[in-house]
């Protein structure tokens, strides 16, 4: 009994561990949404993965600068339910990011919108 009761526990501690962890991961908790920033670049990769999509892009800086910035979307499930694919964007497209920039300063965002050159808006909110 005390073998089933200590395995219980054991068991019940590593759930809790591994779920807080989680629900760090899938927040923006390292994201400031208090602030919003727009990045204007080339694609430079898409990345149409799980957990996160993430689209890499070079944008220049005010003083001409190219930075390297990274931008991370939810899940593919949830975008292909707004009618992403894995072809929605393409290394060398012209795009237009604003989203919550990264508390820690490094040149990465959560997108919270995705416009093209073209005008076309890609629309990366949760789908219904």
């Amino acid at each position: 009994m005390k073998y089933k009761l200590g395995t219980l526990i054991a068991g019940a501690v590593v759930l809790l561990i591994v779920s807080v962890r989680l629900y760090a991961h899938h927040g923006t908790a390292s994201y400031d949404t208090s602030k919003t920033v727009t990045v204007k670049g080339t694609v430079t990769e898409f990345q149409f993965v799980n957990p996160h999509v993430l689209v890499y892009c070079d944008a220049k800086d005010d003083k001409g600068n190219v930075q390297k910035w990274q931008g991370e979307l939810t899940s593919p499930n949830h975008l292909a339910r707004n009618g992403w694919t894995r072809s929605s964007l393409k290394p060398g497209d012209e795009v237009t990011l604003a989203g919550f920039p990264a508390k820690s300063g490094v040149t990465s965002l959560w997108i919270t919108k995705v416009l093209l050159a073209d005008g076309t808006s890609l629309d990366p909110s949760v789908g219904n």
